[in-house]
C-alpha cells in the first residue's frame, strides 16, 4: 500500500483517465478528493466504488475554471483529509475545428478549462505542499502540444502550456521536495477520444506503432509511480504515453 495514510486531490476524477488514477490511487491506499462538474450520479458512484476499498473519499460540485471555487474545495479538503499529498491535473476538453472555423468561445473554453485549470488547482495547493516539504504533482497533457495536430490549435496551444507551465513550477518548488512531472497522452480509449470522427480514428490507429489505443487503467498505473516515492528523483518531466504515435 505505497499510499497509505496520503491524500490525493484530482480534478475532472469522475470519468476516463480521471476515474482510473483514481480508483488505482485508491487500491494503494490512497485517500480522494476529486471534483466534477456535471456529473454528479458518477461522482457519487466513484465515492462509493473508493470506500469500498476502504478509502476516504469526497466529490466537489466545482468548475475548474473557478478560481475561488477551486481555493475553497482545497480548503475544505485540507480541514477535512488534514493534508494533501498528491495533486492530479487531469480536467480537459476540446473543442476541435479548423482556426478559420473555430470561434473565439471554441478558444476559450479549452484555453480556460485545460490551462487555467491546472493554474487554479495547482496554486490552490502548493502552498501546503511547500509547508510540508513533500509532495508531488502530475499534469496530464497531451502529444498534441508536442507535435501539433490539424485542427487543434487551441487543444494544442493548451497542452503544449501545460508542458511549460510543468517545467517552470518543477524548477520552482524542486528544493521543497516536490515533484512536478506531465504524461503526454496519445489516444487513449474514453469519451472523449470516442468522440472523434471515425476517418480521423482509424488514421491515427494505422499510425500507432503498437497498433492499438491505450486504455485509461494503463495511464493510471504509470501516474501512480510518478506521484509514488519511487520517483522522487523524477521532475520536470514530460512521459509520452502513446504507443509510439510521436515517435
Amino acid at each position: 500500500m505505497d499510499f497509505l495514510g496520503k491524500t490525493a486531490v484530482v480534478s475532472g476524477g469522475t470519468r476516463g483517465i480521471g476515474r482510473a488514477i483514481c480508483l488505482e490511487l485508491g487500491r494503494r491506499g490512497c485517500d480522494i478528493a476529486f471534483n466534477y462538474a456535471r456529473s454528479g450520479a458518477q461522482a457519487e458512484e466513484l465515492v462509493a466504488e473508493l470506500e469500498a476499498l476502504g478509502r476516504k473519499a469526497r466529490a466537489f460540485h466545482v468548475d475548474v475554471t473557478d478560481h475561488d471555487g477551486v481555493a475553497g474545495m482545497v480548503t475544505n479538503v485540507k480541514k477535512e483529509f488534514g493534508r494533501i499529498d498528491c495533486l492530479v491535473n487531469n480536467a480537459g476538453i476540446i473543442r476541435d475545428k479548423l482556426l478559420l472555423a473555430m470561434s473565439e468561445k471554441d478558444w476559450d473554453d479549452v484555453i480556460a478549462t485545460n490551462l487555467k485549470g491546472i493554474f487554479n488547482f495547482s496554486k490552490s495547493v502548493v502552498g501546503a505542499m511547500i509547508r510540508a516539504r513533500s509532495g508531488a504533482i502530475l499534469n496530464i497533457t497531451s502529444i498534441s502540444g508536442l507535435v501539433g495536430m490539424p485542427g487543434q490549435t487551441n487543444y494544442a496551444a493548451s497542452k503544449a502550456g501545460i508542458i511549460g507551465f510543468t517545467k517552470a513550477l518543477a524548477k520552482e518548488v524542486a528544493s521543497r521536495n516536490i515533484t512536478v512531472n506531465a504524461l503526454a497522452l496519445g489516444l487513449i480509449s474514453t469519451k472523449m477520444t470516442d468522440s472523434l470522427p471515425q476517418e480521423y480514428r482509424t488514421k491515427m490507429l494505422q499510425a500507432i506503432p503498437v497498433g492499438r489505443f491505450g486504455s485509461p487503467e494503463e495511464v493510471g498505473r504509470i501516474a501512480v509511480f510518478l506521484l509514488s516515492d519511487a520517483a522522487r528523483y523524477i521532475t520536470g518531466q514530460v512521459i509520452q504515453v502513446d504507443g509510439g504515435l510521436a515517435i
